[in-house]
């Protein structure tokens, strides 16, 4: 019987939970790993002039601080499918809220450069297994006719956590009077902005309790019953529980613990679904979108914003990602992956063009010319829109999806693990091309969107509405 044929006589298809809040619940709580994701990589944009000023540093040695998270996101992001199929999802995610605290407590109370660039590598380990374990987790716990909608939580949450991480930086900022470097319960602002991180870790730990393993873990370790108990909770009882199991587990009988030697194609290259993997990630990351999160206070104050505005800016940008990634859940089901990625390449293009426009033009007297300046300020809004309508959502959802059961966790693992070298090339390169460059630089990212258009026309396959077992 082929897997589709499983599918349909199961009824995974068509499977409808009797009690849809829980599961909203389930796909909720495992991305508050998405929520620190997305608070942890941003919240350091309220902190660069101060590490620079604190540490008398120079652009290339920040970038490298900043960066250097990125490191360790790569690192966590390359383990993570393993030691969630060593000894599941919801322990992998435990692991994860302690290096998120542990991270969140050694950030704000650094003795130096040194350990300060040591505790984000931590932290960055932490985000790394949240980018695999989110998704993954998620992909394997909905219902297929909900799994686009649920698996778009990840991005929601990545979004909500960069927008409140710049609401409490702007909060916090201006209690320190404006000053990232004043004093804030016996700390300067930069180190409570970094140590606030505390309170969601603890959060996402204790959630992490509430919900259940997945049925496809529990069933690769022989707990077949609680697996038909989750399948309940999560497909509901119209479904035939024995044949899902029976399906699942046949699927998985045909094939092996994926290794890293299982992704190669020959002797020296991946096979064509992990290349469309990695660049899928390569691209959602070379159109400059952290530029955003990771600089933009100090890129606003580049051109002259004053500083107090320009964390402002930053906030409304995170405001419009939530809104462009409503939009995206709305329609990921409904419209499909790839024409969402495609709408977003083109407004993506027009956006960056606009910014590499406006950033041509010399300061007069420090600032951007009015023009310049609103144009640089309304493009920047523009593009994180069509970024968090199209790729921000999609190629979770894509990674999540589109690979075979076979060498879904290694696969899953490179294509994140790709996605985090890429983010450190484009924030430790930042600072640098800047100040060489800065319309170069924005020309730059517009042509790594442009070329995303041909990329998703000729190598990325629709994976909407197909249950797991469908893939390769």
């Amino acid at each position: 019987m082929t897997s589709t044929e499983q599918a349909s006589k199961s009824g995974a298809q068509a499977a409808h939970p009797d009690h849809l809040g829980h599961v909203i619940f389930i796909a909720a709580a495992a991305a508050m790993g998405g929520f620190l994701f997305g608070y942890d990589s941003s919240v350091i944009n309220g902190a660069v002039e101060a590490i620079r000023g604190r540490y008398d540093i120079g652009s290339a040695a920040l970038a490298q601080v900043i960066a250097i998270a990125l490191i360790g996101c790569a690192i966590g992001a390359a383990t993570a499918g393993r030691i969630a199929d060593r000894i599941g999802r919801i322990r992998c995610m435990q692991i994860s809220a302690v290096l998120f605290t542990i991270s969140a407590v050694g950030s704000a109370l650094p003795f130096a450069l040194y350990d300060l660039a040591f505790w984000r590598i931590v932290g960055g380990f932490a985000i790394g297994m949240a980018s695999v374990i989110g998704p993954a987790y998620i992909a394997e716990v909905a219902p297929p006719a909900y799994r686009g909608r649920l698996g778009s939580f990840q991005q929601a949450a990545i979004v909500i956590g960069i927008a409140i991480s710049q609401l409490v930086n702007w909060g916090l900022l201006n209690a320190a009077g404006g000053d990232q470097r004043g004093k804030l319960m016996g700390l300067e602002a930069w180190q409570v902005m970094l140590g606030v991180m505390v309170i969601p870790a603890v959060l996402y730990g204790l959630l992490s309790f509430a919900i259940p393993e997945s049925p496809r873990f529990l069933i690769s370790v022989g707990k077949h019953e609680r697996a038909r108990e989750i399948l309940e909770e999560v497909e509901g009882d119209r479904i035939d529980l024995d044949a899902r199991v029976a399906e699942i587990e046949n699927a998985m009988k045909s094939e092996h613990k994926s290794t890293f030697k299982d992704l190669l194609g020959g002797s020296f290259f991946f096979k064509p679904i992990v290349w469309v993997g990695i660049g899928l990630s390569v691209f959602q990351q070379f159109v400059g979108i952290n530029v955003a999160f990771y600089y933009s206070s100090t890129l606003w104050q580049s051109v002259g914003v004053d500083p107090t505005d320009s964390f402002l800016y930053s906030f409304t940008t995170s405001i419009i990602n939530i809104v462009g990634t409503v939009i995206a859940m709305i329609f990921v089901d409904r419209v499909g992956r790839r024409p969402l990625a495609l709408i977003g390449s083109v407004g993506m293009v027009i956006g960056l063009a606009l910014e590499a426009w406006a950033f041509s033009f010399d300061l007069v007297d420090g600032k951007l010319p009015a023009a310049q300046g609103w144009t640089a300020l309304i493009a920047a809004h523009v593009f994180v829109l069509f970024f968090a309508l199209s790729w921000g959502v999609v190629v979770w959802v894509f990674l999540g999806e589109m690979f075979p059961n076979r060498i879904r966790a290694a696969a899953l693992g490179v294509a994140a693990s790709a996605q985090w070298i890429a983010n450190w090339a484009i924030t430790a390169s930042f600072p640098s091309l800047a100040e060489w460059n800065l319309s170069a630089t924005y020309v730059i990212y517009t042509v790594f969107a442009a070329l995303s258009i041909p990329f998703v026309l000729k190598y990325v396959k629709e994976t909407k509405g197909k249950a797991l077992e469908e893939m390769g």
